[in-house]
């Protein structure tokens, strides 16, 4: 995204329906300056109480200013409230790409979502999430993601969990390592010298992995310690793989937490791998896997085809739980799905519900060979196309891959009398994922 991109977006106007909404009930929302420790400070005071945070401290307070420049702030305020210049609900988006299958989209990434609990039922997040998707439309952003602390709350808005991810604990002396042995070397580097390569590479990752997204400003900071305010930062290490021609193809931070009662029975917790190359994953996993004083190594976030699970002699040290993280919502359906290639050359129907009436309405979707497709917005399903009548919620979680049609139509999730001929126009080679909360 260019930096003109950025900033039509912070200045968008505020939706009318959004405002008039909201003021039925005596209430103003307004977009916070992003310079402004006046109103920042209050507007992170919300977020902090929202997720059931502390009070943040000074030096959160002036790093957040920084890290946060980029992003669409949206309070609600209660004039009435003991505390008006606090405000009752926050909302946070930014534009960023979007990887898919075959290709990337621009996109809307929303983060910060709050009520406060005092101002429950009034409609304040149907009113900000429906007001804001629609100023994102409106600037030609075809869909929106998010990650979620409740996964019940969003799919009312058209949301579809789309990149699920998996979190393991692998006990490492009984895995065994059996992959490959690569010809490149890991060194430990310092966290600044890690934070120098990581966005670069993380481009190389993510342009290659759907579900993924541009990196957020202060990300890095937070995942290498770097910023003012990190906490704990002294306890984080990092690990690079060079290939034999010297390029940093990954990078892996992690902490340790030690057993005081066997130093030998240590928990190894790491934070985020990144890997360029396939030597860069195998040797910066056997590494951790092999490191001395270390029983049990955790890791969440990883796809749900990790080539890790075939790497190791012995399944059964992992323990694999999957969860949600993702979730997608298509604002145009042509756009959004004429960026992604598909799985067969085929020409279906969709018939698109949304309770928004953002991105509603018939659409013929034609796919060549290669995986390019087209798509036509038409008064009424031909009726010799196979069709299928599903929610944007569900187009949402087809978009990337993540899901069957098949299994959504067994799960009465979509109508459609050929649920494998759409699955295979949808199908992907790889499962999608993301591999950081935002």
């Amino acid at each position: 995204m260019t930096s003109e991109h950025v900033q039509s977006f912070h200045n968008a106007p505020l939706d009318k329906a959004l405002s008039e909404s909201l003021a039925q009930y005596g209430l103003t929302v307004a977009v916070v300056d992003s310079a402004s420790r006046v109103q920042n400070d209050p507007w992170l005071s919300a977020v902090a109480r929202g997720f059931l945070e502390e009070e943040p401290g000074e030096v959160r307070r002036e790093a957040f200013v920084e890290h946060t420049a980029h992003r669409r702030k949206l309070g609600v305020y209660d004039a009435s409230s003991p505390q008006p210049e606090i405000p009752v609900a926050t909302f946070a988006s930014w534009p960023t790409e979007l990887t898919v299958p075959g290709g990337t989209v621009a996109a809307t990434a929303i983060s910060s979502v709050t009520v406060a609990p005092t101002h429950r039922r009034r409609g304040i997040l149907r009113s900000l999430m429906a007001g804001e998707l629609r100023t994102a439309a409106s600037l030609d952003l075809p869909v929106a993601v998010l990650t979620v602390s409740e996964s019940t709350i969003y799919g009312r808005f058209g949301f579809g969990a789309a990149a699920a991810v998996a979190n393991w604990e692998i006990r490492v002396r009984r895995a065994g390592w059996i992959g490959p042995e690569e010809p490149g070397r890991v060194d430990f580097v310092s966290r600044e010298q890690a934070r120098e390569v990581a966005e670069a590479l993380h481009e190389r990752v993510r342009v290659l992995s759907p579900g993924e997204i541009s990196l957020p400003g202060g990300h890095l900071n937070r995942f290498f310690g770097t910023s003012p305010d990190a906490e704990k930062a002294e306890r984080l290490r990092a690990i690079q793989y060079r290939s034999p021609a010297g390029e940093v193809d990954g990078l892996a931070v992690y902490r340790v937490v030690e057993n005081h009662d066997d130093f030998s029975e240590s928990t190894l917790e790491l934070s985020w791998l990144l890997a360029a190359t396939d030597e860069a994953y195998a040797g910066l996993w056997r590494f951790l896997l092999e490191m001395d004083l270390i029983a049990l190594l955790r890791a969440s976030e990883l796809g749900l085809d990790e080539p890790l699970w075939w790497m190791i002699a012995d399944q059964r040290a992992a323990k694999i739980t999957v969860t949600d993280h993702q979730y997608v919502r298509i604002l145009d359906v042509p756009a959004a799905l004429a960026s992604r290639r598909f799985g067969a050359a085929d020409t279906i129907a969709l018939e698109v519900d949304d309770p928004l009436g953002i991105a509603g309405g018939t659409f013929v979707l034609t796919t060549d060979a290669e995986g390019r497709a087209s798509v036509e917005a038409v008064d009424a399903s031909p009726a010799e196309l196979p069709s299928v009548r599903l929610g944007v919620r569900e187009l949402s979680s087809l978009f990337l891959g993540g899901v069957s049609a098949v299994t959504l139509a067994r799960a009465g999730r979509i109508v459609t009398d050929d649920p494998t001929r759409i699955a295979r126009v949808f199908q992907t080679i790889e499962a999608p994922r993301l591999s950081f909360w935002y």
